[in-house]
């Protein structure tokens, strides 16, 4: 699959260029960009749209973040996205599959971590000790976090597996609400992105060892028939910049 290798700040020149007559006081209603992208991105896009934001005057990039099944079948269904961007290769094939986007590729990669309360009620120290805990959470099977999930139990063998998930209490949406249930006290343990981690102030991490770990691909796309194309095109080089790998990188996220 192709690899986003995106230009540095001479996308300013691009910026400028397209952008033209788009500023206050021309009589045009700003450039919207609707970028829908998996909820464990939500920090660090965020922080790409006030960058991106500043560096193009006029335009406007309208965040929408949820679990990606989810966002794919919203634009399946016909929402008005322009952008794609998800936390594995599975929902962005399945759009393209169905002629409704166009993949352009990895630009960023995650890693799954067991998150517990500050108090660590079950005594959780390391991911060998996962079967400790009473009140486990993790990710659905059809969301990305949760396909992760179960892929490194298996990686750790069959019986281990089958103990983890005998504690399984909930299974979420998305990795944000799996966190959710670790730091509202209603989980001693979870499984979600190192990302996630990184984003809260409400738990503990222990790590899983790097032997087992995934290497999550994050992919971003352009939506078919959106009439934002260049706009578009312009957003994903900017996320796959050296100064987008950087904000990433802040974030949790590793490069391509």
């Amino acid at each position: 699959m192709k690899l986003y290798r995106g230009g540095a700040w001479a996308l300013g020149l691009l910026f400028g260029a397209a952008l033209m007559g788009c500023g206050p006081g021309t009589g045009e209603r700003p450039d919207t960009l609707d970028v829908y992208a998996a909820s464990s991105l939500t920090e660090a896009f965020q922080e790409l749209e006030r960058e991106f934001e500043a560096a193009s005057p006029g335009t406007d990039v309208r965040l929408t973040f949820a679990g990606s099944q989810v966002l794919r079948l919203q634009i399946q269904q016909g929402a008005r996205a322009d952008v794609f961007a998800s936390a594995n290769s599975l929902h962005m094939d399945a759009l393209e599959e169905a002629g409704l986007a166009v993949s352009r590729g990895v630009f960023a990669h995650n890693a799954l971590v067991v998150v517990v309360p500050d108090d660590n009620p079950a005594g959780i120290r390391s991911f060998r000790e996962l079967p400790r805990s009473r009140r486990l959470v993790v990710g659905q099977g059809s969301t990305p976090v949760g396909r992760y999930t179960r892929e490194v139990l298996k990686g750790a063998g069959e019986a281990f597996a089958a103990r983890v998930l005998a504690r399984v209490v909930s299974e979420e949406l998305n990795a944000r609400m799996v966190r959710a249930k670790v730091e509202l006290g209603e989980a001693d343990a979870a499984v979600i992105y190192r990302s996630d981690a990184v984003a809260s102030r409400g738990v503990r991490v222990v790590p899983i060892d790097e032997s087992l770990n995934v290497r999550a691909s994050y992919l971003q796309g352009g939506v078919k028939g959106s009439p934002k194309g260049p706009l578009a095109e312009r957003w994903m080089s900017f996320v796959a910049s050296s100064r987008g790998a950087a904000v990433l990188a802040r974030h949790g996220f590793s490069g391509t």
